[in-house]
């Protein structure tokens, strides 16, 4: 193995270490599970998700997505809305603003890596962003 390549592996795992840490906290202050947060980010990035296919995306039981549901909605983080259209169907939007604190702990590693990202040069990044890419491709090829 390469000087480059065990620093590059050393630094990929301090980013998913990081990462796991910053959201752990962010879990532990908000006083939310792990499925919980799961839950929260999908419903932030898919606003008026019906609850079929987040619990397709949680990997969960039908009963599992109701009880994480009426948990959050009885907490104040979620909302239900009935379809217009179809009455038998829910969609289910955040009551919170993950933009906004304390909420925004749950996102702020990403948000500060994001914004990282951004400071530095696009040529290295194009060049960083197609190999993570591949190895990405092959890991997941494997599982």
């Amino acid at each position: 193995m390469s000087d480059g390549s065990a620093a590059l592996i050393d630094a990929l795992d301090g980013y998913v270490d990081a990462g796991r840490d910053a959201l752990i906290a962010a879990r532990k202050a908000l006083g939310v599970s792990d499925l919980e947060a799961r839950a929260i980010h999908r419903i932030g990035a898919h606003p008026g998700i019906r609850p079929s296919l987040l619990r397709e995306h949680l990997d969960v039981t039908s009963a599992g997505v109701t009880t994480l549901v009426d948990r959050l909605v009885g907490r104040g983080v979620l909302r239900r809305e009935l379809d217009a259209e179809d009455r038998r169907v829910n969609h289910i939007y955040l009551e919170i603003d993950l933009d906004a604190e304390p909420w925004s702990a749950l996102r702020r590693f990403e948000t500060e890596v994001h914004a990282a990202v951004l400071a530095e040069s696009s040529d290295a990044s194009r060049v960083f962003a197609e190999m993570l890419r591949r190895v990405t491709a092959r890991a997941r090829a494997t599982i």
